[in-house]
């Protein structure tokens, strides 16, 4: 496995460990629909979220959340309609970013609720 894919993996790792000691239950990872992909789909009290993991081993080139641009953002929304419609679902959505910088001088993670809004 090339090196970026262990580092995405491992942090697909750490944000389900988070969301999970957060109180979120993990209902889907790695939903696809055609060709578009939602890491993470949990239920949080009464709200879907979709959440999107990005893992960099550095922030030189910019914080990770800073990777999720608009075309990606329309591809997730319309992942998570078909799995709303797909699993006849009625709750409110939100979308949120993880954002982990992972290297040999630690792990940052951090969690942004309702990312979109300040994309």
């Amino acid at each position: 496995m090339a090196e970026h894919n262990k580092l995405g993996k491992k942090g697909e790792e750490l944000a389900l460990n988070l969301l999970q000691q957060k109180g979120y239950a993990i209902l889907a990872k790695n939903y696809r629909h055609k060709k578009f992909e939602v890491d993470i789909i949990a239920l949080h009290k009464d709200t879907l979220v979709a959440v999107e993991v990005k893992t960099r081993s550095t922030p030189d080139f910019g914080d990770p959340q800073d990777f999720v641009k608009k075309t990606q953002i329309k591809n997730l929304v319309e992942a998570v309609d078909h799995y709303i419609n797909k699993n006849d679902l009625d709750y409110e959505v939100r979308f949120d970013i993880i954002a982990i910088i992972s290297n040999k001088l630690g792990t940052r993670i951090e969690h942004l609720e309702d990312a979109f809004l300040y994309l």
